[in-house]
């Protein structure tokens, strides 16, 4: 058996000494905690978006968000065979959705988040008459309408005008780390 030396001392990188701050490392443990608790991301992600926004939360929160849809398309093709229909009935009766979101695993359907995602997007359906497929695919040969308003991952959400609801599904797979497709839907209106 051959056993190998260990260089000298001298040739062997030193660890920093205490008094000495690492300039690379930006983030603080409590910054960490934070934008955890506030995203959900992984620790490793959190301190990695940090350090790339040079300790500022906002920007630390935008970098994983792009970071997170950039994942999700990956993350498209993965079987998706649990999840949960959901009704909406609006106020007074008159319309109605029942809607089925599929996701990865039962843990994620029982999930707040998932459940509020399941039922911003019935409430979506509802709220838009004019919605006739989940995505552009779908459409029924002859459909009347801009795309904005037929299809329903390319229509703004309603309660942010700033987001799609096809952004609103990818920062939810980001969130979860898995794989979630609006599978179904149906619309019913009073006379209609």
């Amino acid at each position: 058996m051959i056993r190998r030396r260990r260089p000298p001392a001298r040739n062997r990188p030193r660890p920093p000494k205490p008094d000495q701050e690492r300039t690379s490392n930006v983030a603080t443990a409590e910054d960490v905690k934070r934008l955890r608790e506030e995203t959900s991301a992984g620790v490793m992600d959190c301190k990695r978006a940090l350090d790339e926004s040079g300790g500022d939360i906002e920007k630390a929160k935008k970098y994983l968000r792009e970071k997170g849809i950039a994942g999700a398309d990956k993350k498209s093709e993965r079987e998706t065979s649990q999840g949960l229909v959901d009704s909406y009935i609006h106020a007074g009766g008159r319309i109605g959705v029942l809607l089925e979101v599929n996701c990865e695993t039962d843990f994620v359907a029982r999930t707040d988040a998932f459940k509020q995602l399941v039922h911003d997007i019935a409430l979506q359906i509802a709220g838009i008459s004019t919605t006739l497929a989940i995505t552009e695919d779908d459409l029924p040969d002859g459909a009347e309408g801009a795309v904005e308003e037929t299809v329903l991952m390319k229509q703004h959400f309603i309660k942010d005008g700033s987001r799609t609801i096809e952004q609103l599904v990818k920062e939810a797979i980001a969130q979860t780390g898995e794989n979630i497709r609006i599978r179904r839907f149906t619309r019913y209106e009073l006379g209609q």
